[in-house]
């Protein structure tokens, strides 16, 4: 039997998201502020992934300045709707949230489009059934002092513009949480569900789940809320701060979700950053289980057996830069220092 090895991408591969379209599954990561921009990658088994392009580059007007330490780019969400694929994140380098699409996730992409209505972090596009459009983000949520909540709002994709106010829909699982954010909503049966981070993002990161019947409506948490965290753990359990999640399903109805997540080396010490895990999910009673049986993000899960197992050749441990091109992995802290992508093939 073959099986899913966490992380399932390995090494400073943050904030993950996922789509599927047909048979293959696509995923985006932050770059923070790292040249090239946001890592696109695809797989066919969910268990090897290969690096496709980064949506971000000169040709498409990226700017970012290694300034801020924990700034840049972040949190992007990916989906795809009729023939097109849709990339919503943040530029805190330069003019705040962006759309860029393309018709190959391989690329090129567009140029982005500013989304100057929507001036927080962690915005999220959604596609219903009925093919409207909405934009989900955090914001400071009314009617309470100093805390933040998770607003939504109908999106003209045509023109790039809200439809309407921003309507707050919930805040966060625990009473003044720390940080809600990464808000993903999905249509599924009866139900709209709205994922979110909470906790921050270190040890106490957690991921919160919450439902409505109409999308606007104040959501309903989960009880068993927070439905992944690895918080309770302690602190030398070896993955640690787990959040940030998105869903995706299989072909023939499995489900699944993707996360960051931290592997600790002698104590609190993530000399690789947040790298991207995945666990199986399980829906009962309308409800999300996270790694059924466990409740934790495990190392290894058995290979989803209906999906083709497709791996691919393996990295070398060692580059001697005999390429004329660099390969996908490298890349440099800025684009001012970009141009070493040149300058170490001369």
């Amino acid at each position: 039997m073959n099986n899913i090895v966490n992380p399932i991408i390995p090494g400073f591969y943050p904030d993950p998201s996922i789509c599927r379209v047909g048979d293959d599954f696509y995923l985006v990561c932050s770059s923070f502020e790292l040249y090239p921009g946001i890592p696109v990658f695809h797989s066919k088994d969910l268990a090897h992934w290969e690096q496709l392009c980064y949506a971000m580059t000169k040709e498409n007007g990226f700017h970012m300045e290694a300034n801020m330490f924990c700034g840049g780019v972040m949190a992007p969400t990916i989906r795809y709707h009729k023939g097109t694929f849709y990339i919503v994140n943040a530029n805190f380098a330069h003019k705040g949230n962006f759309i860029v699409t393309a018709k190959d996730p391989a690329g090129p992409w567009s140029e982005p489009r500013w989304l100057d209505e929507v001036p927080d972090i962690d915005c999220s596009i959604f596609f219903d059934n009925d093919d409207k459009v909405y934009l989900v983000a955090p914001g400071m949520a009314e009617n309470e002092d100093n805390h933040r909540g998770i607003f939504v709002s109908e999106f003209d994709l045509e023109n790039g513009r809200l439809i309407g106010e921003r309507k707050q829909i919930w805040n966060s699982a625990a009473r003044n949480a720390a940080s809600p954010e990464a808000p993903h909503i999905y249509h599924i049966g009866d139900y709209y569900y709205l994922m979110i981070a909470e906790g921050g993002t270190e040890h106490y990161h957690a991921v919160t789940i919450a439902r409505s019947k109409d999308i606007f409506g104040w959501y309903e948490g989960n009880p068993a809320n927070p439905v992944m965290t690895h918080r309770h753990m302690g602190f030398n359990y070896p993955i640690d701060n787990v959040g940030h999640a998105d869903f995706v399903d299989t072909p023939d109805g499995n489900w699944y979700a993707v996360m960051l997540g931290s592997r600790i080396i002698e104590g609190q010490h993530k000399n690789l950053g947040s790298e991207t895990y995945i666990c199986p999910v399980l829906w009962e009673r309308d409800w999300p289980i996270f790694s059924p049986g466990t409740g934790k993000i495990e190392f290894e899960y058995p290979a989803d057996e209906k999906l083709p197992w497709t791996p691919y050749p393996k990295k070398p441990a060692r580059d001697n830069f005999d390429s004329d091109t660099l390969d996908l992995d490298w890349s440099f802290w800025e684009i001012g220092r970009a141009s070493c992508r040149e300058r170490v093939l001369l």
